[in-house]
Formats: C-alpha cells, structure tokens, sequence
C-alpha cells in the first residue's frame, strides 16, 4: 500500500514463500487500516495512537465538524468504523484533523512524547496545532492457515505472529492483541517442533533464485483497488493487471502475487466484515465461512476472471 504503517522492505514476504511451497492460506481479505496515521510524505507513516482519543482528542473535518459525534464510541468506536468514517471525509476532498488542543494541550508532550516528538519532526506542535490525519494499513488478520499448534497444511512448516492466521483475531483486530497473540502462539509452536520428529527424506529443490523484490509497481494498484472500501470491477481490473506480472520472474513478482492473492479472496468475499467493506455487497452474510486458497488455486482463479474480462471486451 502507498499508505501504511509498515516498513518498506514489508511486501508480505512470508506469504509468499508459504504460498509457494504450496501451503494453503486463509482470510487474505482482512486487512487492518489504523485510522489516525500522520498525514504527510513520511513513509513508513508514523501512527497517532487510539490512546489520544482515549484522553477526550476529536476527529474533525477542515471546516472544523466532529463527524464521529452521532457515532456510536465516537472517536473510540472500532477501527474499521472510524476508517471508514475518515475515509468518506476524504473522499469529498475534505482533510481530517485529530483536535488535542483542548483535551491535554499543553500536557500533550508529557502524555505522549514519542508521539509529540513525531508530530515536531512534521512542523506540528499538538499541544496548539491540529494533527493531520489519514488511515494508514497497518496489520493482517489473514495469513498461513495453522492449527492451535501453529502447524501449517506442509509438512514441517509452522507460522506464528502476523504471518499466519490463527483466526484470533476475526476480521477485526483488536488494539494490542497480535503482540499477545506472538508470544502465546511462538510458546505454542516451539512445543509442538521440539515434540515432532522427522525421518529425514531426500527432496528435490528448485536453484530457482527470485529477483531482489520491488513493491513499488504493485503498491498504486493494490492501494486503488483493495483500500478500505472496495468493489468488484476495480478488483477484477487490479486481478487483470497483477497476473502478469505474478506470472514472471521479475523484481515486482512477488509482491504482485501476494496482492493477486488478497484480491482474489476479496472478490470471493461477496459481503462486508469487519475491516472488508465492499461497497457492491455492503451486507453480512449469515451463512459466511473462513476463506481458504492456494498458490494454484487463486492463479487458477486469476486466470479465469482475466479470461471472462477479454471476452468481454471482444
């Protein structure tokens, strides 16, 4: 994504050496936006954390309105709420401003000095300035499908931490929750590979070595396509431009078959859930299951939808 939270070098590097050994991931869909990133060039973008809010700061438009005051939590309702709200704000070409002026002024450095310290290095001083704000991805609830032990669909590979998906966490995280969910998981799979044992079997490995990957191609396209509100036609044209690219052994291959496989889930998600919001399903779905794919699966699916889009266009 153009606007995230993550590191540079963070393109979702372990999905896709999982998915290329053939291990089968799930709820790819559920990607976290933090709805109060500080709005400039910096990047990664520094955050501007809930606790703010949670000392009585407000979410204002640039002409000053509280746009969260009829919502149920206000500031403080659930993530995805309040990016969603932001969102909508900037959509009409209006910025979003987190307002700390009144509620800790000039106890704001006191309170919060990294993130004072931040809001300085940018030209702001919080105690008497409006913090510009914008959401920013920041975590995904998808990852390798693991059981309770962190045990994948391959034999011998394991994830915990933010690339697997424990299921922990729905389609919503909770604040702080994945630096719990770490330790307890890494304890859990530690356990479970001290208690297995292998025969050892000759395997046959690929000399194959990827290009040094550059996410860069990838990054304007999944930000258009896979943001906080999606649909289905710019998911299908982000799939058509992305195969292609997954397809070959270039620097933004990777990247792009990640992103191929987060579109291809979403479009499989005919609803809206927690951080997946579709503006052409915007219901839940009663009878909805966890998604599930594969390498295979989801370039199989690629294919098809850029198979139907060229004859249509024909």
């Amino acid at each position: 994504f153009c606007d995230t939270t993550n590191p540079a070098g963070s393109w979702g590097h372990g999905l896709a050496l999982a998915a290329w050994a053939g291990a089968e991931l799930a709820d790819l869909e559920f990607i976290q936006f933090h709805p109060t990133a500080l709005d400039g060039p910096r990047r990664p973008m520094p955050l501007v954390s809930e606790a703010v809010r949670g000392e009585g700061a407000v979410l204002i438009d640039e002409r000053g309105e509280r746009f969260l005051a009829d919502t149920p939590g206000g500031e403080l309702a659930p993530r995805d709420v309040v990016a969603r709200a932001i969102w909508h704000q900037l959509a009409v070409g209006r910025r979003v401003f987190l307002d700390a002026r009144q509620s800790l002024g000039p106890r704001f450095g006191k309170r919060f000095p990294g993130i004072a310290e931040l809001c300085r290095s940018a030209g702001i001083d919080p105690a008497t300035d409006l913090i510009p704000v914008r959401p920013a991805a920041h975590y995904h609830m998808g990852g390798v499908a693991v059981d309770s032990a962190g045990r994948s669909s391959i034999e011998g590979l394991w994830a915990c931490g933010e690339v697997a998906c424990t299921g922990l966490h729905g389609a919503n995280r909770l604040a702080s929750n994945s630096l719990t969910e770490a330790a307890v998981t890494a304890s859990w799979v530690a356990e479970s590979v001290a208690g297995t044992s292998y025969t050892r079997r000759p395997r046959r490995c690929s000399t194959f070595v990827p290009p040094r990957p550059d996410a860069s191609v990838v990054r304007p396209i999944v930000s258009a396509a896979l943001g906080i509100i999606r649909d289905g036609e710019a998911m299908r044209e982000a799939v058509a431009t992305l195969l292609p690219i997954a397809a070959n052994s270039v620097a933004a291959s990777g990247p792009a078959l990640v992103s191929l496989m987060i579109a291809a889930a979403a479009l499989r998600r005919e609803e809206s859930r927690g951080a997946h919001c579709r503006s052409d399903f915007p219901l839940h779905d009663a009878n909805v299951r966890p998604s599930r794919l594969t390498l295979h699966s989801a370039m199989r699916a690629a294919a098809a939808l850029d198979c139907r889009a060229t004859i249509r266009s024909t």
